[in-house]
């Protein structure tokens, strides 16, 4: 069964506003009068905000379809938070200043961020590709029992 183009677009609005939302707005890649930084943001955070926001609204997109498919919850999960701590200001972030404080957190934790960054990456990635991948066995009749997710 086909979705409709309209609700495939919408859900994919959705996704992608709502990862602005909680990703963009609180790391200050999206300037708000709520939230600043104290190191301007590189063009890797934005290209990794980009790519985050186009794959939430790739894997929102794919809810259009009526099929019941399992959704890899910790890989999203751990995906988004990698994400989020890849693109946010190494010394706004409250968590990594209390364990590294402000000089481990440039020291150590600003050189891990592209890594992170390329983590979140690559498990939404694979997120959108294992929900896809059970879409279309389900769409083209070949859905057996899917396996819980990892």
């Amino acid at each position: 069964m086909q979705p409709n183009v309209i609700r495939l677009v919408l859900y994919a609005i959705l996704g992608a506003t709502v990862t602005v939302l909680i990703i963009g707005v609180p790391t200050a890649l999206i300037p708000n009068p709520i939230f600043g930084r104290m190191i301007p943001p590189d063009t890797v955070d934005y290209l990794f905000f980009g790519t985050t926001v186009l794959l939430a609204a790739a894997l929102a997109a794919t809810y259009a379809w009526p099929a019941a498919c399992p959704l890899p919850e910790r890989r999203l999960a751990v995906g988004t938070i990698a994400t989020y701590f890849a693109v946010g200001c190494p010394t706004c972030n409250k968590l990594v200043l209390l364990l590294l404080g402000s000089s481990g957190a440039l020291q150590w934790f600003a050189p891990l961020q592209p890594a992170l960054g390329l983590l979140g990456i690559a498990l939404l990635i694979s997120t959108l590709a294992y929900r896809a991948r059970l879409l279309w066995r389900t769409r083209s009749g070949q859905a057996s029992t899917a396996s819980k997710s990892v």
